[in-house]
């Protein structure tokens, strides 16, 4: 494996477009996150050859995934959780070539797990757990005890993944492992939702009944990446100017949905103005701010 390696030092060393490259050894317990490859090369590179962005390959044996990003995409799986391997690959992967300290500072901020990063990931996990979990009451009204079944599943989820992040811990693949240790109560009601010998029905509404109590008590805190860009100025703010915001722009979140529900809970209200284009006098148009403290 190390002649492997640095066979791929060599190629990359003078790439230019090539800013670091990693090694990702296919160890035993994690064999999952490999695909059931050998090996895994992830470049990080300035521009991508869109042609060669996921390549197999076989070197002596071994097989090799080769997997080239920019650093934006980068950034993108690390706050969004689009590749849950990401994290295990950069904590655990060997650094073959590191321009500029680039892959160690990303491995040393992923450790220290700092408090901006822990606020986009909140929001995002808070606003799945939210549609998921409303999908779910949604599913038992209409009868559809399967459906709510599976979708108060990935609300939980998602409320584990929010509990580890709120004691800086990413989520890993092992997310049930770590909650049962760390978080009991809400390890006994998946264990309920899994394994009780009550009825489906029965089973679905106690999760319900945890998740409401959730939504009432962590939406202040986990939205308060959104609630601080609404705060940042004095004119309130209309959907769209919060979705372009550079804070929330790239965050995969339902904005719509979490502005409603801040509003239903008082955190913040809506402002009826009228709209920059008049076209119909009787169409107004919605902006939102905080509510005074």
């Amino acid at each position: 494996m190390e002649k492997i390696k640095a066979y791929f030092t060599q190629y990359y060393h003078n790439k230019g477009e090539m800013i670091s490259v990693a090694a990702i050894d296919n160890p035993y317990p994690y064999h999952p996150l490999m695909n059931g490859f050998d090996l895994l090369i992830l470049v990080v590179a300035k521009r991508l050859d869109r042609d060669r962005m996921n390549e197999h390959v076989l070197m002596d044996g071994v097989r090799i995934q080769l997997k080239t990003i920019d650093p934006i995409q980068l950034e993108r799986w690390l706050t969004c959780g689009e590749d849950r391997s990401i994290i295990q690959w950069l904590v655990r992967g060997e650094i073959l070539l590191d321009q500029g300290d680039y892959l160690a500072q990303i491995r040393h901020r992923l450790i220290e797990f700092p408090e901006a990063l822990r606020e986009q990931k909140r929001l995002i996990e808070f606003s799945n757990f939210l549609r998921t979990y409303l999908q779910a009451k949604q599913d038992m009204q209409d009868n559809n005890l399967l459906d709510a079944h599976s979708n108060i599943l990935t609300a939980l989820h998602h409320w584990a993944h929010i509990a580890l992040i709120e004691e800086g811990i990413h989520p890993e693949l092992t997310v049930w492992r770590q909650v049962q240790r760390i978080f009991p109560e809400i390890y006994k009601l998946y264990d309920e939702l899994t394994n009780s010998p009550e009825t489906l029905e029965q089973r679905v509404q106690l999760v319900l009944l945890g998740c409401e109590f959730t939504v009432m008590s962590k939406m202040k805190s986990c939205c308060s990446l959104l609630l601080q860009v609404l705060s940042s100025r004095e004119e309130p703010w209309s959907v769209m100017e919060l979705s372009h915001h550079p804070a929330l722009s790239g965050l995969q979140i339902d904005l719509s949905l979490l502005l409603q529900k801040l509003v239903k809970r008082a955190y913040i209200r809506e402002v009826v103005v009228m709209p920059s284009i008049a076209a119909d006098s009787e169409v107004l148009e919605l902006k939102y701010r905080p509510t005074a403290d």
